[in-house]
Protein backbone atom coordinates (compact mmCIF):
# COMPACT_ATOMS: atom_id res chain seq x y z
CA UNK A 1 0.00 0.00 0.00
CA UNK A 2 1.37 3.43 -0.93
CA UNK A 3 0.55 6.45 1.61
CA UNK A 4 0.83 9.62 1.07
CA UNK A 5 1.18 12.76 3.28
CA UNK A 6 0.95 16.44 2.92
CA UNK A 7 2.17 16.91 6.03
CA UNK A 8 5.55 18.19 6.73
CA UNK A 9 7.41 18.68 9.90
CA UNK A 10 9.60 21.72 10.11
CA UNK A 11 13.45 20.30 11.72
CA UNK A 12 16.75 21.78 11.87
CA UNK A 13 18.21 19.00 13.31
CA UNK A 14 17.33 15.56 11.44
CA UNK A 15 19.67 12.81 12.36
CA UNK A 16 18.34 10.06 10.23
CA UNK A 17 19.97 11.75 7.14
CA UNK A 18 23.47 10.36 8.42
CA UNK A 19 22.22 6.58 8.35
CA UNK A 20 20.22 6.80 4.91
CA UNK A 21 22.82 4.65 3.32
CA UNK A 22 25.53 2.39 4.40
CA UNK A 23 28.12 4.71 3.21
CA UNK A 24 26.96 7.28 4.95
CA UNK A 25 26.70 5.46 8.19
CA UNK A 26 30.42 4.33 7.99
CA UNK A 27 31.80 7.38 7.08
CA UNK A 28 30.73 9.06 10.41
CA UNK A 29 30.81 5.87 12.24
CA UNK A 30 32.44 6.65 15.80
CA UNK A 31 33.76 3.34 16.97
CA UNK A 32 35.83 1.65 14.67
CA UNK A 33 37.18 -1.75 14.83
CA UNK A 34 40.64 -3.07 12.83
CA UNK A 35 42.25 -6.38 12.45
CA UNK A 36 44.91 -5.28 14.09
CA UNK A 37 42.96 -4.03 17.23
CA UNK A 38 42.49 -8.08 18.01
CA UNK A 39 44.82 -10.48 20.05
CA UNK A 40 44.03 -14.45 18.95
CA UNK A 41 44.47 -17.02 22.07
CA UNK A 42 46.29 -20.37 20.95
CA UNK A 43 45.97 -23.15 23.32
CA UNK A 44 49.44 -24.77 22.70
CA UNK A 45 50.74 -28.49 23.93
CA UNK A 46 53.73 -31.03 23.24
CA UNK A 47 53.15 -33.55 19.96
CA UNK A 48 52.92 -33.32 16.26
CA UNK A 49 49.77 -32.75 14.10
CA UNK A 50 47.55 -32.26 16.69
CA UNK A 51 44.56 -30.02 16.81
CA UNK A 52 41.98 -31.23 18.91
CA UNK A 53 38.86 -29.40 18.94
CA UNK A 54 37.88 -27.66 22.71
CA UNK A 55 34.15 -29.09 23.36
CA UNK A 56 32.61 -26.24 24.71
CA UNK A 57 34.38 -23.60 22.08
CA UNK A 58 33.58 -24.65 18.70
CA UNK A 59 36.28 -23.46 16.59
CA UNK A 60 38.90 -23.58 19.15
CA UNK A 61 41.61 -26.41 19.43
CA UNK A 62 44.44 -27.51 21.51
CA UNK A 63 47.16 -27.41 19.08
CA UNK A 64 50.91 -28.92 18.81
CA UNK A 65 53.20 -26.20 18.12
CA UNK A 66 53.52 -27.19 14.22
CA UNK A 67 49.91 -26.87 14.06
CA UNK A 68 50.49 -23.45 16.42
CA UNK A 69 52.47 -22.08 13.94
CA UNK A 70 49.90 -23.22 10.40
CA UNK A 71 47.30 -21.42 12.84
CA UNK A 72 49.09 -18.26 13.62
CA UNK A 73 50.03 -18.19 10.06
CA UNK A 74 46.81 -18.01 8.53
CA UNK A 75 45.57 -15.22 11.35
CA UNK A 76 48.27 -13.16 9.93
CA UNK A 77 46.95 -13.79 6.72
CA UNK A 78 43.75 -12.37 7.90
CA UNK A 79 45.29 -9.16 9.20
CA UNK A 80 45.97 -10.39 12.66
CA UNK A 81 49.46 -8.89 14.22
CA UNK A 82 49.33 -10.58 17.23
CA UNK A 83 49.01 -13.98 18.90
CA UNK A 84 48.28 -14.98 22.99
CA UNK A 85 50.11 -18.27 24.50
CA UNK A 86 48.56 -20.83 26.86
CA UNK A 87 50.61 -23.63 27.56
CA UNK A 88 49.13 -27.43 27.87
CA UNK A 89 52.46 -29.06 29.78
CA UNK A 90 53.14 -32.87 29.41
CA UNK A 91 52.93 -33.46 33.22
CA UNK A 92 52.41 -30.99 36.04
CA UNK A 93 53.53 -31.08 39.91
CA UNK A 94 52.66 -28.92 43.39
CA UNK A 95 54.23 -25.70 42.07
CA UNK A 96 54.13 -25.74 37.97
CA UNK A 97 57.49 -26.80 37.48
CA UNK A 98 57.20 -26.99 33.98
CA UNK A 99 55.99 -23.05 33.50
CA UNK A 100 59.42 -21.98 33.42
CA UNK A 101 60.82 -24.75 31.47
CA UNK A 102 62.90 -23.70 28.16
CA UNK A 103 61.46 -26.56 26.31
CA UNK A 104 58.14 -26.67 27.62
CA UNK A 105 54.95 -26.18 24.79
CA UNK A 106 54.91 -21.91 25.17
CA UNK A 107 58.79 -21.26 24.76
CA UNK A 108 59.27 -23.51 21.87
CA UNK A 109 55.67 -22.37 19.94
CA UNK A 110 57.31 -18.84 20.50
CA UNK A 111 60.51 -20.11 19.06
CA UNK A 112 58.98 -21.46 16.07
CA UNK A 113 56.92 -18.38 15.64
CA UNK A 114 59.75 -16.24 15.50
CA UNK A 115 61.37 -18.09 12.90
CA UNK A 116 58.31 -18.38 10.75
CA UNK A 117 56.28 -15.40 11.39
CA UNK A 118 58.82 -12.46 12.16
CA UNK A 119 56.40 -9.74 12.03
CA UNK A 120 53.85 -11.50 14.51
CA UNK A 121 53.71 -9.90 18.18
CA UNK A 122 53.58 -12.71 20.63
CA UNK A 123 52.36 -12.17 24.02
CA UNK A 124 52.50 -14.99 26.37
CA UNK A 125 50.25 -15.68 29.48
CA UNK A 126 52.08 -16.05 32.83
CA UNK A 127 50.47 -18.02 35.51
CA UNK A 128 50.54 -21.55 37.05
CA UNK A 129 47.21 -22.62 36.85
CA UNK A 130 48.02 -24.38 33.97
CA UNK A 131 51.15 -25.80 35.30
CA UNK A 132 50.12 -27.11 38.96
CA UNK A 133 48.44 -30.71 39.98
CA UNK A 134 45.54 -28.71 41.70
CA UNK A 135 45.14 -26.47 39.27
CA UNK A 136 45.48 -23.13 41.47
CA UNK A 137 47.30 -19.96 40.36
CA UNK A 138 49.98 -20.29 43.08
CA UNK A 139 51.84 -22.49 45.27
CA UNK A 140 49.84 -23.71 47.78
CA UNK A 141 50.17 -24.52 51.98
CA UNK A 142 47.15 -26.82 52.23
CA UNK A 143 44.30 -24.41 51.00
CA UNK A 144 45.86 -21.37 51.27
CA UNK A 145 47.54 -19.46 47.90
CA UNK A 146 51.05 -18.03 49.10
CA UNK A 147 51.44 -14.50 47.18
CA UNK A 148 55.36 -14.48 47.58
CA UNK A 149 56.72 -17.43 46.62
CA UNK A 150 53.84 -17.84 43.78
CA UNK A 151 55.45 -14.49 42.81
CA UNK A 152 59.15 -15.70 42.27
CA UNK A 153 57.81 -18.71 40.27
CA UNK A 154 55.87 -16.59 38.12
CA UNK A 155 59.35 -14.16 37.56
CA UNK A 156 61.15 -16.88 36.73
CA UNK A 157 58.14 -18.28 33.86
CA UNK A 158 58.14 -14.53 32.28
CA UNK A 159 61.88 -14.65 32.28
CA UNK A 160 62.12 -18.08 30.17
CA UNK A 161 59.30 -16.34 27.99
CA UNK A 162 61.82 -13.59 27.18
CA UNK A 163 64.35 -15.69 26.52
CA UNK A 164 62.32 -17.88 24.38
CA UNK A 165 61.42 -14.63 22.17
CA UNK A 166 58.35 -13.15 23.59
CA UNK A 167 57.31 -9.67 22.76
CA UNK A 168 55.24 -8.84 25.63
CA UNK A 169 54.47 -10.82 28.80
CA UNK A 170 51.28 -11.04 30.51
CA UNK A 171 51.17 -11.92 34.35
CA UNK A 172 47.28 -13.48 34.89
CA UNK A 173 47.58 -14.48 38.41
CA UNK A 174 46.52 -11.29 40.22
CA UNK A 175 49.35 -12.14 42.90
CA UNK A 176 50.30 -8.86 45.25
CA UNK A 177 53.76 -7.21 43.55
CA UNK A 178 53.83 -9.61 40.57
CA UNK A 179 54.28 -7.04 37.71
CA UNK A 180 57.05 -5.24 39.54
CA UNK A 181 59.20 -8.59 40.47
CA UNK A 182 58.62 -9.30 36.58
CA UNK A 183 60.04 -6.39 35.67
CA UNK A 184 63.14 -6.64 37.70
CA UNK A 185 63.69 -9.54 36.80
CA UNK A 186 63.48 -9.08 32.83
CA UNK A 187 65.84 -6.28 33.04
CA UNK A 188 68.16 -7.67 35.31
CA UNK A 189 68.52 -10.52 32.57
CA UNK A 190 68.75 -8.37 29.82
CA UNK A 191 65.43 -7.98 28.57
CA UNK A 192 64.65 -4.79 29.47
CA UNK A 193 62.34 -3.94 25.49
CA UNK A 194 60.06 -6.96 26.80
CA UNK A 195 56.93 -5.46 27.58
CA UNK A 196 54.40 -6.55 30.52
CA UNK A 197 50.78 -6.58 29.65
CA UNK A 198 49.08 -7.08 33.45
CA UNK A 199 46.24 -9.15 33.95
CA UNK A 200 44.94 -5.67 35.94
CA UNK A 201 41.77 -5.91 36.66
CA UNK A 202 40.98 -9.74 36.54
CA UNK A 203 37.37 -10.66 38.34
CA UNK A 204 36.45 -13.71 40.36
CA UNK A 205 34.00 -14.76 37.29
CA UNK A 206 31.51 -17.49 36.15
CA UNK A 207 32.31 -17.22 32.49
CA UNK A 208 35.73 -18.90 32.69
CA UNK A 209 34.44 -22.20 32.81
CA UNK A 210 35.22 -23.36 28.93
CA UNK A 211 39.18 -21.77 29.35
CA UNK A 212 39.23 -24.12 31.99
CA UNK A 213 38.46 -26.66 29.85
CA UNK A 214 40.94 -25.56 26.84
CA UNK A 215 43.99 -24.76 29.40
CA UNK A 216 43.29 -28.16 31.42
CA UNK A 217 43.41 -25.77 34.69
CA UNK A 218 40.37 -26.36 36.52
CA UNK A 219 40.83 -25.74 40.51
CA UNK A 220 40.68 -29.40 42.43
CA UNK A 221 39.68 -27.84 45.50
CA UNK A 222 38.28 -24.15 46.84
CA UNK A 223 37.86 -21.50 44.31
CA UNK A 224 40.05 -18.16 43.12
CA UNK A 225 38.41 -15.83 45.24
CA UNK A 226 41.14 -14.46 47.55
CA UNK A 227 43.35 -13.05 44.04
CA UNK A 228 40.65 -12.43 41.91
CA UNK A 229 38.23 -9.35 42.12
CA UNK A 230 35.06 -9.10 43.90
CA UNK A 231 32.77 -8.56 40.94
CA UNK A 232 30.94 -5.51 42.45
CA UNK A 233 33.99 -3.68 42.88
CA UNK A 234 34.97 -0.75 40.89
CA UNK A 235 37.25 1.49 42.94
CA UNK A 236 39.53 -0.97 43.69
CA UNK A 237 40.14 -2.41 40.28
CA UNK A 238 41.59 1.07 39.51
CA UNK A 239 43.55 0.85 42.65
CA UNK A 240 44.56 -2.19 41.26
CA UNK A 241 45.24 -0.84 37.47
CA UNK A 242 47.75 2.16 39.25
CA UNK A 243 49.03 0.15 41.36
CA UNK A 244 50.41 -2.52 38.12
CA UNK A 245 51.00 0.84 36.28
CA UNK A 246 53.80 1.84 39.10
CA UNK A 247 55.02 -0.97 39.23
CA UNK A 248 56.01 -1.23 35.39
CA UNK A 249 53.18 -2.26 33.60
CA UNK A 250 53.13 -1.20 29.85
CA UNK A 251 49.16 -2.38 28.85
CA UNK A 252 46.87 -2.67 31.56
CA UNK A 253 43.74 -5.02 31.08
CA UNK A 254 40.20 -5.67 32.42
CA UNK A 255 38.83 -9.49 32.06
CA UNK A 256 35.75 -10.00 31.62
CA UNK A 257 35.14 -7.99 28.64
CA UNK A 258 31.19 -7.57 28.75
CA UNK A 259 30.02 -8.01 32.26
CA UNK A 260 32.92 -5.05 33.09
CA UNK A 261 32.29 -2.30 30.24
CA UNK A 262 32.19 0.22 32.90
CA UNK A 263 35.49 -0.75 34.67
CA UNK A 264 37.11 -0.56 30.84
CA UNK A 265 35.82 2.69 30.25
CA UNK A 266 36.99 3.78 33.49
CA UNK A 267 40.27 2.68 33.59
CA UNK A 268 41.19 4.21 30.05
CA UNK A 269 39.34 7.42 31.18
CA UNK A 270 41.57 8.19 34.50
CA UNK A 271 44.63 6.18 33.02
CA UNK A 272 45.02 6.90 29.45
CA UNK A 273 47.13 3.92 29.11
CA UNK A 274 47.70 1.47 26.03
CA UNK A 275 44.35 -1.10 27.70
CA UNK A 276 43.11 -4.37 26.68
CA UNK A 277 39.77 -6.53 27.64
CA UNK A 278 39.61 -10.02 26.99
CA UNK A 279 36.59 -10.96 25.65
CA UNK A 280 36.29 -14.37 27.25
CA UNK A 281 35.77 -18.43 26.63
CA UNK A 282 31.99 -18.09 28.40
CA UNK A 283 31.23 -14.76 26.22
CA UNK A 284 32.47 -16.35 23.38
CA UNK A 285 30.85 -19.73 24.40
CA UNK A 286 27.42 -18.12 24.65
CA UNK A 287 27.24 -16.45 21.29
CA UNK A 288 28.07 -20.07 19.47
CA UNK A 289 25.26 -21.73 21.49
CA UNK A 290 22.53 -19.30 20.90
CA UNK A 291 23.93 -19.29 17.55
CA UNK A 292 23.24 -23.22 16.93
CA UNK A 293 20.40 -23.02 18.24
CA UNK A 294 19.40 -20.25 15.27
CA UNK A 295 18.61 -17.85 18.18
CA UNK A 296 20.70 -14.49 16.76
CA UNK A 297 22.42 -13.84 13.81
CA UNK A 298 25.92 -15.14 15.64
CA UNK A 299 28.33 -12.67 12.77
CA UNK A 300 25.73 -9.81 13.58
CA UNK A 301 26.30 -10.64 17.48
CA UNK A 302 30.05 -10.88 17.73
CA UNK A 303 30.43 -7.59 15.62
CA UNK A 304 28.08 -6.23 17.67
CA UNK A 305 29.98 -7.47 21.08
CA UNK A 306 33.29 -6.35 20.03
CA UNK A 307 31.97 -2.91 19.17
CA UNK A 308 31.26 -2.37 22.49
CA UNK A 309 34.34 -3.69 23.93
CA UNK A 310 36.24 -1.36 21.83
CA UNK A 311 33.84 1.67 22.06
CA UNK A 312 33.96 1.12 26.12
CA UNK A 313 37.41 2.26 25.54
CA UNK A 314 39.91 -1.12 24.58
CA UNK A 315 42.66 -0.38 22.65
CA UNK A 316 43.37 -3.82 21.94
CA UNK A 317 40.54 -6.69 22.14
CA UNK A 318 41.74 -10.62 23.32
CA UNK A 319 39.17 -12.87 21.70
CA UNK A 320 38.50 -16.20 20.33
CA UNK A 321 36.65 -14.19 17.57
CA UNK A 322 39.54 -12.83 16.41
CA UNK A 323 39.67 -14.62 12.98
CA UNK A 324 36.36 -14.41 12.07
CA UNK A 325 35.96 -10.70 12.99
CA UNK A 326 38.89 -9.76 10.59
CA UNK A 327 37.95 -11.87 8.16
CA UNK A 328 34.70 -10.02 8.00
CA UNK A 329 36.17 -6.40 8.32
Amino acid sequence: MRVTTTYKLSLTQRPRRLRRTESIRQLVRETRLTPDCFVYPLFVCDGEGLRREVSSMPGVYQLSVDQAVREAEAARADGITAVILFGLPSSKDEVGSLAADPEAPVQETVRALKRAVPDLVVMTDVCLCEYTSHGHCGIVDGEEILNDATVAHLAQAALSHAAAGADIVAPSDMMDGRVGAIRRTLDEGGYEGVSIMSYAAKYCSGFYGPFREAADSTPQFGDRRTHQMDPANVEEALREVETDIAEGADIVMVKPALPYLDVLAKVKERFGRPTAAYHVSGEYAMIKAAAARGWIDESRVMMETLTSIRRAGADIIITYYARDAARML
